[in-house]
């Protein structure tokens, strides 16, 4: 798995497709507690229709290199490591792929208020996620504040090694309805195991306010982008209304539900989720 140094953090990142593709290249931002393997489905998918795409580990709580003491782990900080992430790799006219955290960081890196320099990003794709002020939304606002402290941090991720909490509501369990047990252990891992990682988790969750995105999505309809808004309709935390006012807040914007899928659409539908980043690419 290649390597990148950035100014502020280094990062792993998985890359499929060919390298001479003359598609808009895809990059992908996942997750709280999540990394770039949840992409792999949809990653494969691309590839095979020749689109190159990248995912990286965000420094989310499931990285395997913690950042540096003076980082910026709040979202806009985040939204500028992504942009970071295009500048050195030298992608242009990108495809963003955002889904549950993930995708209310891609709005922070499109908010044409903010100094987050997104001229690389051509078009965006927002699967079930954060938006408005739900950031997170119910249930993870019960389980988000315990994870704000390194001693609450150690404590919920090392339960979390339990396999059955881990699959649970309390877990992972309503993000998806094909949901590998082995693939959620190796993303609680990280928090677990290494306290560079869980002081990294324990300083994004302290930076996570609703209030912030809330903003943010005022300015939503000044986005100069195609936007893609897909949604899984069997999701219990992102709900389809969640997904339906997020897609009117854009000015040049497609709804697209997607039947029986819950939050994590690269799990639950990968045919779905890449024909739509096919589609968007293409107009």
């Amino acid at each position: 798995m290649p390597t990148i140094e950035l100014p502020h953090a280094t990062l792993n990142y998985h890359v499929a497709g060919p390298a001479d593709s003359t598609a808009p290249p895809v990059v992908f931002v996942h997750p709280v507690l999540a990394d770039g393997t949840l992409w792999a489905p949809v990653a494969d998918r691309l590839a095979a229709r020749g689109i190159r795409s990248y995912a990286p580990d965000w420094p989310l709580g499931s990285h395997r290199i913690p950042l540096p003491d003076d980082a910026d782990q709040s979202p806009l900080g985040v939204a500028r490591l992504i942009t970071d992430f295009l500048e050195a790799l030298d992608l242009t006219d990108v495809t963003l792929v955002g889904n549950d955290t993930g995708g209310a960081l891609c709005q922070f890196v499109v908010d044409p208020a903010s100094d987050v320099d997104a001229s690389r990003v051509g078009r965006l794709v927002l699967a079930n996620c954060d938006a408005f002020d739900a950031f997170p939304p119910f249930p993870f606002t019960l389980v988000f504040p315990l994870l704000r402290s390194e001693a609450g941090a150690k404590v919920i991720a090392g339960r979390m090694g339990n396999r059955l909490l881990r699959q649970s509501w309390l877990g992972y369990g309503l993000l998806a309805k094909n949901l590998p047990a082995e693939l959620t252990r190796s993303w609680i891992e990280p928090c677990r195991t290494d306290a560079g990682v869980r002081r990294d988790t324990v300083r994004l969750l302290q930076n996570l306010d609703p209030a912030d995105l809330l903003d943010v999505s005022t300015r939503l309809r000044d986005v100069k982008l195609h936007v893609t808004v897909i949604w899984g309709m069997a999701d219990r935390a992102f709900r389809p209304s969640l997904g339906r006012r997020l897609h009117a807040a854009f000015t040049d914007a497609e709804f697209i539900p997607v039947k029986g899928a819950r939050t994590l659409l690269a799990l639950d539908a990968p045919d779905e989720l890449t024909d739509a980043i096919v589609a968007i690419a293409g107009r």
